[in-house]
């Protein structure tokens, strides 16, 4: 089955690619989902004017994503937990944790664009990567501070 993408899908293409895919993931994952549209002459046609839109987004989106990675210049997001032994901490920090701090700070990141494979889980100062666009990635830094014994 051709489907022309409507979105970005991982490991398959991007806006506007018209791609082969298996009848089945089509039909039940990307139409549903309003991820793809059926390649038909038709709907080829109504491409070539979401490829046109879909490049002033991106366009608009990269420029939106620059700045806010100036911004991000000297940034640092800090916590303060328990931790035990050889500075083990009970529990761990988050992309979750990272996305709201910065909700705090006034930053509007989602948290799936915090680039944290595995959640932090001693003290210590980190860079983060933050992927702001599929262009432009900055690094964020995360502190993690010991929280004074009662």
């Amino acid at each position: 089955m051709e489907v022309i993408l409507k979105e970005d899908v991982n490991k398959l293409g991007s806006r506007g690619d018209v791609v082969k895919v298996a009848d089945g993931y089509g039909r039940n994952f990307l139409l549903p989902r309003k991820l793809a549209i059926e390649a038909t002459s038709g709907n080829k046609a109504v491409i070539e004017q979401m490829k046109a839109a879909a490049v002033r987004r991106s366009a608009r989106e990269k420029s939106d994503a620059e700045a806010l990675s100036k911004q991000f210049d000297g940034l640092s997001v800090s916590f303060t937990r328990r931790s035990g032994e050889h500075d083990q901490l009970f529990g761990s920090v988050t992309s979750s944790d990272i996305g709201g701090e910065l909700d705090k700070k006034g930053f509007n990141v989602d948290r799936r664009k915090i680039q944290l494979h595995e959640p932090l889980k001693t003290l210590g100062e980190f860079m983060i990567p933050v992927k702001l666009h599929k262009d432009v990635t900055t690094h964020l830094k995360v502190v993690i501070e010991k929280a004074a014994e009662e």
